[in-house]
């Protein structure tokens, strides 16, 4: 009857002692739910009107939700007297070694959360980056898909890409179309220039602003060089570089302009 008695007395001093842990501890762990659940709800809604793609919203909510309820857990285990020093470096240790182990992925990771979130590109651009020109075709958390003139796919990982120099020639919606023309000495340059000035002007993909530009830009050994700079929208590029090519060559043929051809002249001497 005494031992019943003492389990009794020493279940009460219990109930004493962590009663109010317990409750304090369902308490915060009910509270820190709701406003882990509430901070979630509020992010996705902040990247969402950012505009941030759909599948890093929900890895980032999701990684934030779960990184915060551990924590939770971890705190209200400490609160009801459970030791969590031991159980906390273990999670440490494993997330160093996780982390070691996939240091390129995650750089790759980190990259894509930053392409995503300050957006250098959109899907659609021409850009140039890691050597690599082409058309954004795909932008995924670790890699980035380019679509190049040859039409072949490039994969390029999102580190490197972050990490790198990008050069986006759709931002600014004009680009440059550099060419160079080449006439004899002999030739007249003015004609020259308002025959090429005729090309650019009649073309329909070239832009008025700003204005295509004709100008000498080199005397050579064999001609006299002309640089052509018509403005065109990034996706008309090839279009206005292959027709003005065509057509200034068609024009200065019919204009009676001699574009030259590299030749040397040998003098012997008897």
């Amino acid at each position: 009857m005494e031992d019943y008695r003492d389990l009794i007395d020493k279940a009460y001093e219990l109930m004493l002692v962590y009663a109010p842990k317990v409750v304090l501890a369902i308490l915060v762990l009910v509270i820190g739910m709701w406003i882990i659940n509430r901070f979630t709800k509020a992010t996705r809604r902040m990247m969402t009107v950012r505009s941030v793609n759909v599948s890093l919203i929900g890895f980032v909510s999701s990684l934030a939700n779960l990184g915060l309820k551990a924590l939770l857990l971890v705190s209200v285990a400490g609160m009801i007297g459970i030791q969590t020093t031991s159980f906390i470096a273990i999670l440490g240790a494993a997330g160093l070694a996780i982390g070691l182990a996939l240091q390129g992925t995650l750089a790759n990771f980190a990259g894509g959360v930053m392409i995503l979130i300050f957006k250098p590109y959109n899907v659609g651009d021409l850009i140039k980056a890691q050597g690599h020109l082409g058309v954004v075709k795909e932008i995924h958390i670790f890699v980035t898909i380019l679509l190049s003139p040859e039409s072949k796919t490039i994969i390029i990982p999102n580190g490197a890409i972050s990490n790198g120099d990008i050069t986006n020639y759709t931002t600014e919606g004009k680009i440059r179309v550099d060419m160079t023309f080449g006439i004899s000495y002999e030739s007249n340059i003015k004609n020259a220039k308002d025959v090429l000035m005729g090309i650019l002007t009649a073309h329909p993909k070239v832009l008025k602003e700003p204005a295509p530009f004709v100008g000498v830009s080199e005397l050579a050994d064999s001609s006299v060089n002309l640089a052509v700079r018509p403005h065109a929208k990034p996706q008309d590029y090839w279009a206005v570089y292959f027709d003005v090519y065509e057509n200034g060559k068609i024009a200065l043929d019919e204009a009676k302009i001699t574009i030259p051809f590299p030749q040397v002249d040998v003098h012997m001497d008897k």
